[in-house]
């Protein structure tokens, strides 16, 4: 089936576009005659050595990449890139120091606060001296529960700076979800805040705070930020924020601890929802070189750019978007409530702000559409050329929302890939045409493919979505897995020597990429595969459905789906909106697709990042337990799912 292209960048845009000139450089360096993306993709796999190194070039890495590129190139896991280089990623993204605005803060409650590339730096050094005086040193974690705000960035390029080990969650976290993460990595400084605001509230965390200090006994010493204003009071061991980067201390010089490559950036974790989230730790130098080629090339990112991504300090894409720093590009971080005071928020900020990348979740702009918001009626959104998401799948019908209502000329790339290589396996691409329902491209040096059950690379098939090469921003492995064994069997035991990313999904005929969700939550009835996105794109399109979650329970020697929908206020599920359900699945899915039960709730449960967790209700309905719910924003709302009369077996 043919799908409908929806976007086609002009010919002066491709031939504008970073792509264009990296493609002509790489045919110029190599002697090649590369015609296309898809040319520059297929070198790029064929030829990863060349690829990773030159890419280096064009960055312009500050560092040494020594004389190797990789060894053990076709080992997974075990190749190793850049085994002799030297490199600092705070450096990296550093590298200018001039009066351009670097940071844009906005609140939602009004709160604005702008910094530029040389307040940033003298911030960093300042904090930087301030955990040197700590004897914080390469290989020593620092952990942050933090808003997304100027000085959660600051503290992050002040640790990396020293070689140091960077951690981060948002404030929303519960106790036991912050001391099950970092807990697990020994933190030896803590960044927090006094409060925080959400949804016109301000909450205070100064008794959280407290009670995740008693139990890292790690640490040695807290930076408290005062955020939100509630008055709290300095810890022992502690220090003020605003005292340690007053304008009254003498800037000392800022310095950069050299790197290897491969020594550990990040410790990023898993969502926990099954048992204690993996600790998933990442390289300096093979993120740097990620976002630097997803920032620059797939998403055409320069000094004149205001990227933002609507995002926690707990969800991957604050480290992907704080990395636009390397490119010199403006930031804009926002912390709150996305529909607070109103729907379009966000749309306000990205007029006043200029912004001309705006990232964002698929729910996101499910839920704009569920509000009737048509920002194309209320803004101008005249810097606004590119839209970023992810979090989730998102629907053709999404597609369609964002050119009819939000904006028609611009480039909308989905993107996918995850905490695991803290970037993208799929995303988008300035010179490729967008086509409803699908992501742009295969990112480039990464050799992705879809398998089916026999392990065999397939087009316009579904299957599961692998790797088949490695990758510089592979994990370095996981934190207390002295043997690999737990990062072995995360990503593969399923293919002998190919990274099985989890995924289900399929290639198109335009050699892009439709996600159908977690290979682990896929429905199985009478043994025919669905992706749980296929129901929730049709489901979606019933007015009255707000949201839904959809899993299979074990039925008669089989597997049946039921289906979860959380309605606007005030409506009840009854026989005629069942119905209407049903047909429309039926009508643009097929009967396999349509639920034997479907059962109203009051909420959908989430990660803190906002992912619906079908794995931990097929648990619940199936009376098991769900192993740890403080992985969740909204744990209460498990209990619906429990001891269900529909469900009777």
């Amino acid at each position: 089936m043919t799908t409908t292209q929806l976007w086609q960048p002009s010919a002066e845009q491709i031939q504008q576009a970073r792509m264009s000139d990296f493609l002509q450089r790489v045919n110029q360096q190599f002697g090649l005659g590369l015609a296309n993306y898809h040319d520059l993709h297929q070198w790029s796999v064929q030829h990863s050595a060349d690829f990773w190194r030159y890419l280096w070039d064009y960055f312009d890495v500050i560092g040494v990449p020594g004389n190797t590129v990789v060894t053990d190139a076709d080992k997974l896991p075990g190749a190793q890139w850049f085994p002799e280089a030297t490199l600092n990623f705070a450096e990296n993204l550093l590298r200018y120091n001039d009066n351009h605005t670097a940071l844009i803060f906005r609140g939602e409650n009004g709160a604005r606060q702008a910094i530029s590339y040389q307040e940033l730096h003298r911030q960093v050094a300042l904090v930087a001296a301030h955990l040197r005086a700590l004897g914080v040193g390469k290989g020593d974690r620092v952990a942050a529960m933090m808003p997304n705000c100027c000085e959660t960035i600051v503290a992050m390029l002040a640790t990396t700076s020293l070689g140091a080990i960077w951690s981060s969650c948002s404030p929303d976290f519960g106790v036991q979800g912050v001391l099950d993460r970092f807990g697990q990595i020994s933190p030896k400084v803590f960044l927090t805040v006094d409060g925080y605001y959400y949804n016109g509230k301000t909450l205070a965390i100064s008794e959280k705070t407290n009670a995740i200090r008693a139990e890292l006994t790690s640490l040695e010493h807290t930076l408290l930020v005062n955020f939100a204003d509630t008055g709290a009071v300095l810890p022992t061991q502690s220090s003020w924020w605003h005292e340690v980067i007053s304008d009254h201390h003498p800037t000392p010089a800022l310095t950069f601890t050299p790197m290897a490559f491969n020594d550990p950036l990040y410790i990023m974790f898993s969502s926990g929802t099954t048992g204690v989230p993996k600790c998933i730790v990442h390289g300096v130098g093979g993120t740097l070189l990620q976002h630097l080629k997803e920032h620059g090339l797939h998403t055409d990112i320069d000094r004149d750019d205001v990227l933002f991504y609507f995002t926690t300090c707990g969800w991957m894409m604050w480290n992907w978007l704080v990395s636009g720093l390397a490119q010199g590009t403006t930031l804009v971080l926002f912390d709150g409530s996305p529909f607070y005071p109103a729907p379009d928020i966000l749309w306000d900020i990205a007029d006043e702000e200029q912004i001309s990348v705006f990232g964002t979740s698929a729910k996101y702009l499910s839920a704009l559409e569920k509000a009737d918001s048509k920002p194309a009626q209320s803004h101008q959104l005249k810097a606004l050329r590119a839209i970023l998401t992810t979090g989730s799948v998102l629907a053709p019908e999404s597609f369609d929302y964002v050119y009819r209502e939000i904006k028609s000329d611009l480039c909308l790339s989905s993107i996918s890939g995850g905490t695991d290589i803290v970037s993208c396996f799929a995303l988008g691409c300035p010179i490729l045409p967008v086509y409803r329902g699908e992501l742009q491209c295969r990112g480039l040096g990464l050799d992705v493919q879809v398998f089916n059950a026999q392990g065999e690379a397939v087009l316009r098939e579904k299957g599961e979505l692998v790797c088949r090469n490695s990758f510089p921003c592979m994990p370095l492995g996981f934190w207390h897995d002295d043997d690999g064994e737990r990062y072995f069997q995360a990503y593969f035991a399923r293919f002998d020597n190919i990274w099985a990313h989890g995924d289900y999904a399929e290639l198109t005929e335009h050699d892009g990429v439709i996600i159908y969700g977690r290979s682990d939550a896929v429905l199985n009835p009478g043994g025919v595969r669905i992706g749980t996105a296929e129901i929730y794109r049709q489901v979606e399109k019933v007015d009255a459905v707000l949201e839904s979650i959809a899993v299979g329970q074990r039925w008669q020697d089989d597997e049946r789906v039921v289906l979860f929908v959380r309605l606007r206020d005030g409506l009840v599920l009854d026989d005629e909106l069942q119905q209407q359900i049903r047909r429309t699945i039926r009508a643009n899915a097929t009967p396999r697709h349509v639920p034997a039960v479907i059962a109203q709730v009051t909420d959908i449960p989430r990660t803190i990042s906002g992912k619906i967790v079908e794995l931990a209700v097929r648990q619940m309905i199936h009376g098991e337990t769900v192993k740890n719910t403080d992985a969740l924003a909204n744990p209460e709302a498990l209990s619906q799912f429990a001891n269900r009369p529909e469900l009777e077996v």
